[in-house]
């Protein structure tokens, strides 16, 4: 159950970074390697 949660947080860091990729680089890029970090927990917690 944790690792659906993880997928889930990871696409909803995922579009919160294609939505502010225009207006704040910076913050996109932090938003991007947040959920790479959430799906490898994902990936790792179903192991």
């Amino acid at each position: 159950m944790l690792s659906v949660l993880l997928f889930a947080l990871a696409g909803f860091l995922l579009g919160g970074a294609y939505t502010t990729w225009k207006n704040n680089r910076a913050m996109s890029i932090g938003l991007i390697v947040a959920a790479v970090l959430a799906a490898l927990g994902g990936v790792l917690w179903l192991e």
